[in-house]
């Protein structure tokens, strides 16, 4: 159930108007929760500079798909799972990979220790260690890899949680 509603652009504050207006101008159309997050320009703006940024990763895109898929799963955003999913098929992902990113592991051990990894720091961030670090460091992963991991965690968290909140269904496809 819907639990804030989109303000129009117009009567969006001064900040939220503005970042709607150049948004509309560059894409011809917002989200429904970017719209809905217009309500607050510190979190509006916050969200769309944090996204971009995470874009600038050196993480692959399908990784990026797959590490969003586990977490958003742990999440429970229905939404957000239904737009990574359509992300992760175009980033050429199979629906065995999906499921299983979902399940916050991969078929490449390399891969499954970074999912797993983004999960426990959604999760249980406190218990990790320095044993945890070498072990992504085993796996082949970078400083900046694992330092980057925990932006797009972050980035997970705050849409997903984001969505739960404001009750923003996923968009039903018309037949």
């Amino acid at each position: 159930m819907r639990r804030l509603a989109a303000p129009e652009p117009a009567e969006a504050p001064g900040k939220s108007r503005e970042l709607l207006e150049d948004i509309v101008a560059r894409r011809g159309g917002v989200g429904d929760m970017v719209a809905t997050m217009a309500h607050s320009p510190a979190l509006l703006q916050g969200y769309l500079e944090l996204s971009r940024a995470m874009k600038r990763t050196k993480l692959p895109r399908a990784l990026s798909e797959k590490v969003s898929l586990a977490v958003q799963e742990w999440i429970g955003c229905a939404s957000c799972l239904q737009a990574h999913t359509e992300a992760a098929r175009a980033a050429g992902l199979s629906e065995t990979d999906v499921a299983l990113a979902r399940q916050g592991t991969s078929t490449d051990a390399r891969e499954a220790a970074l999912i797993a990894m983004a999960v426990r720091i959604l999760a249980e961030p406190s218990a990790i260690g320095d044993d945890d670090v070498a072990e992504l460091r085993a796996h082949g992963w970078s400083d900046r890899i694992i330092a980057e991991l925990p932006g797009l965690v972050a980035l997970n968290q705050l849409t997903g949680t984001f969505n739960l909140l404001a009750g923003l269904e996923p968009v039903v496809a018309e037949a």
